[in-house]
């Protein structure tokens, strides 16, 4: 028993000593057997991980409402659990974090590290740097040059205080890095939550984050062998010529390295790529020998003598952009940043102990380099940006974004440490000094950086007042792939030719996570695209697969189809207010409507089931906020009719339904295009009310006469305005045989239903406005039922799993708010200049009583009345 207790230790005779190894204290035999659990290696490292990971992702959540990105959490947080806090409470510096588990604490989060700046050179795309403009390059050098000029100059005073065990070569270098770094990863999650990242600023930033990050890692690389030859020289004072050697083979090793691995593993990759049939998963056989591969290359740098990130940041680059490297991303991602990383900033904060920082001759020499530093990094881009003719205050901003501290000098900080570069007390001060910058720079480029807003407004915000030959700008948003034909096919339905043209500006909505494959996305949009241009403009290079095929489709679409136009643009952002951006882009391109995807699809049993309620919530949004006009489309097979008969042109038979109102009214503009198309055959069905239809009143309606009087009146002129409306349309196709009027006389919500449930099953599409506001007689018992309210009451049955036609709908709103352009023909007769415009169409309808004699007026009350363009 006293033998069992001490546990089976095995001993192996080896050359000048013995090796003991005691399995038993890896796992406990539980405590009931009288173990305790913290005295073995395995349940402790798991208590740590736990600690770790509750500590990080609360204070995460802390710090959302201060917009911190998530790096300052996790570094925060390593703070608070090493000795400068938590630490000194005797069960987590003794119990939780005793110095017997820090080896292997340091080792797991060395090998996460690992992987995760795989993942970093995954998401960066080498390319991109021949694509940087000219401006992004120097304001990435000039961003670069003076920090590391200010650090230079300073190494000189600051060695004998901070590290005398290295030579001034090496300490030079890393302080130069340390200082004039930029984090490419923080920096691209903090445009993308400041609504910064399709802004100029932000892909300036993008662009120059990357330059400024290839750089660090080169001088990184240089200033670690220079470590280790200086560290050769401090133990060996003799052999300086074969140190220097040694430094010359670390450097030659490590650029043969490089050039390996771009031109043997990049070209295996890419084959990898090739072997991979379209639409389908990489194997699991190339994935696990990828992984593999990160190993080899950062075993192999280490080897050389350089840090073993080097190696694997490397073998991330040489990832050719597509399926395969979304597919190591979404494999990689939460494992190793959500678990595996946070460990590495505990290490960092267990290092950093606030107790040492005492000597103020060396604290405060190295706090003002850090502040000399960043002041100078801002300075030089500030200097650069009034170069290039951009305001001062996006100067500033962009400085302090290019100030941004994250993973990285965390990374220079650590390796400095470990080859004693810094001490103790320098490593605690870099490691505050980097979280204070880096959480300054959010509510600091809020606060400085205003866009300029346009103050003049255009006037083209709804179809209803645009010009039929003026061209029509639509913003199409796009999730995924399925949303496409169908955005397509309405597209063609529209009927854009050289007279009227449209330009189309396809938004690839993609939700901001805490995944790289988001900022892989973010990335690509970021560098590439450009602003004002027209065209296909953002290239899909680096981008997401399934945004390749998104740009792809519209591109192929532009090419074959007359009269359009498209620009490819990408946004990153929360479903919470992802909204805001999509207005604020309506707004800057002009934009007359926006169409977007309904939060449902179609089932193979032709039932709709929700995709993502955030969608949902998102349409409500833009609806609620937009500046122009917003249709909602629910696809239920748009595109299958163009792929029925290919040797005959299609015919798309549209149904628009009429029961007045604004959106009615832009409802019936936007089929007023539709009929220009050849293979479009048009139904307009009119609903009016019964005479013996009774208006609901309520009963504080009903109290206050002058509210009802309003009312009516409202009413009453709503209506006038849909008899104008509807006369001119029809009087404009009186001789279109492909358009067919008709009305219905309905006098309840359930004759309504009757009414839509007997319509022929011949459709492809139903028009219908949303009917914002209140609803009306005929359909008031419709909207008290409502399962989808931004499809407003008949968009709603049309849409539902119960009706019977499983055909796609589109549902209108029109855009009523500001004020009316002067002298804009088809504007509204509500305006204070439609007055010319309503005499014009009080002209059209007695006209229009002429030609049809069908007006509203002279049908009796039971009577349909049927025309088909005579």
């Amino acid at each position: 028993m006293a033998s069992a207790n001490l546990t089976d230790q095995m001993k192996e005779p080896v050359t000048g000593g013995v090796v003991c190894y005691s399995p038993t204290l890896i796992t406990t035999n539980g405590i009931w057997q009288g173990n305790n659990p913290l005295e073995y290696s395995l349940p402790l490292f798991i208590i740590q991980v736990i600690l770790v990971v509750v500590t990080t992702r609360v204070l995460v959540l802390l710090l959302k409402p201060l917009h911190q990105p998530r790096v300052v959490a996790e570094i925060i947080g390593g703070i608070l659990l090493g000795p400068s806090c938590l630490g000194k409470v005797k069960i987590i510096g003794e119990s939780v974090f005793p110095t017997r588990s820090l080896l292997t604490l340091e080792t797991v989060a060395h090998v996460g590290l690992l992987y995760f700046l795989f993942l970093v050179g995954v998401e960066m795309d080498v390319m991109v740097i021949k694509r940087t403009g000219r401006r992004a390059l120097v304001i990435a050098v000039a961003g670069m040059v003076l920090p590391f000029g200010i650090g230079v100059a300073a190494s000189y005073g600051l060695q004998r205080h901070v590290s005398q065990n290295i030579h001034q070569a090496s300490f030079l270098l890393f302080i130069g890095v340390a200082l004039a770094v930029t984090a490419f990863p923080v920096l691209a999650r903090i445009l993308a939550e400041s609504k910064l990242l399709n802004t100029e600023i932000g892909r300036i930033a993008m662009s120059s984050a990357i330059v400024n990050d290839m750089c660090a890692w080169i001088l990184l690389a240089l200033s670690i062998a220079l470590a280790e030859s200086g560290s050769g020289d401090s133990a060996g004072k003799g052999n300086s010529s074969g140190n220097a050697l040694a430094s010359l083979w670390v450097l030659l090793s490590g650029v043969a390295f490089v050039l390996f691995c771009f031109y043997a593993v990049r070209p295996a990759m890419r084959w990898v790529m090739k072997r991979t049939p379209e639409g389908e998963g990489v194997s699991d056989f190339y994935v696990c020998l990828i992984l593999t591969g990160v190993m080899l290359a950062g075993l192999t740098t280490d080897a050389i003598g350089i840090h073993s990130v080097f190696g694997a940041f490397v073998f991330g680059l040489v990832i050719p952009n597509g399926s395969l490297g979304v597919a190591l991303i979404e494999k990689l991602e939460d494992f190793v940043t959500g678990l595996l990383l946070p460990l590495f900033f505990v290490i960092s904060g267990l290092r950093t102990n606030l107790a040492t920082v005492r000597d103020m001759k060396a604290v405060v020499p190295l706090a003002v380099v850090f502040l000399l530093a960043s002041v100078g990094k801002i300075l030089g881009t500030v200097l650069i940006a009034i170069f290039f003719t951009m305001s001062f205050r996006d100067g500033v901003a962009l400085g302090f974004l290019m100030n941004t501290r994250g993973l990285v000098e965390m990374i220079v900080l650590n390796i400095g440490r470990d080859k004693e570069v810094l001490d103790d007390e320098s490593f605690a001060v870099m490691v505050l000094a980097s979280v204070v910058m880096t959480a300054m720079v959010t509510p600091v480029v809020m606060a400085v950086h205003r866009p300029t807003r346009r103050l003049i407004g255009y006037k083209r915000r709804n179809l209803q007042r645009s010009k039929p030959d003026v061209e029509l700008r639509m913003l199409a948003c796009v999730h995924n792939t399925r949303n496409v034909p169908a955005l397509i096919s309405l597209l063609d339905l529209s009927h854009p030719t050289k007279r009227s043209p449209i330009f189309v500006y396809a938004l690839h909505l993609v939700e901001l996570t805490n995944r790289a494959s988001s900022m892989l996305i973010a990335h690509s949009a970021a560098a590439t695209s450009k602003p004002h241009s027209s065209g296909h403009s953002a290239s899909t290079t680096g981008t997401h697969a399934q945004a390749d095929h998104i740009f792809a489709a519209f591109e192929s679409y532009e090419q074959h189809a007359g009269g359009v136009s498209v620009q490819a643009i990408t946004t990153v952002s929360t479903y919470g207010s992802m909204h805001e951006d999509i207005c604020a882009l309506a707004e800057e391109k002009h934009v007359t409507l926006i169409v977007l995807p309904f939060h449902k699809q179609q089932t193979v049993d032709g039932a709709m089931e929700p995709i993502n309620s955030a969608i949902r919530t998102l349409n409500e949004g833009v609806l609620a906020t937009a500046p122009c006009s917003v249709a909602v489309l629910v696809d239920r097979g748009l595109s299958a009719a163009s792929r029925a008969a290919p040797a005959h042109p299609p015919t798309h038979h549209v149904a628009l339904l009429f029961f007045g109102g604004p959106d009615d009214r832009e409802a019936l503009a936007y089929a007023s295009r539709m009929v220009e198309h050849p293979g479009v055959t048009l139904l307009v069905i009119r609903f009016l009310p019964g005479d013996d239809l009774a208006v609901p009143t309520s009963p504080s309606a009903a109290a206050r006469d002058s509210r009802v009087i309003t009312i009516v009146t409202d009413s009453s002129r709503q209506r006038q305005l849909d008899d104008e409306c509807m006369n001119e349309f029809r009087l404009r196709n009186v001789s279109n045989e492909s358009v067919a009027y008709t009305e219905r006389v309905v006098n309840s919500s359930e004759e309504t239903v009757a009414a839509l449930r007997a319509m022929e099953s011949i459709h492809d599409l139903y028009i219908v406005g949303r009917g914002q506001g209140e609803a009306t007689p005929m359909t008031a018992a419709l909207a008290e039922w409502m399962e989808c309210p931004e499809l407003g009451p008949i968009g709603d049955l049309l849409a539902s799993s119960d009706f019977s036609a499983t055909v796609s709908v589109l549902v209108v709103q029109q855009y009523v708010g500001g004020a009316l352009g002067p002298d804009v023909p088809g504007a509204s007769a509500e305006s204070p200049t439609g007055g010319a415009v309503k005499q014009y169409l009080n002209n059209a309808n007695q006209r229009m009583s002429v030609v049809a004699g069908t007006h509203r007026g002279a049908a009796p009350a039971s009577l349909n009345v049927t025309w088909n363009g005579r």
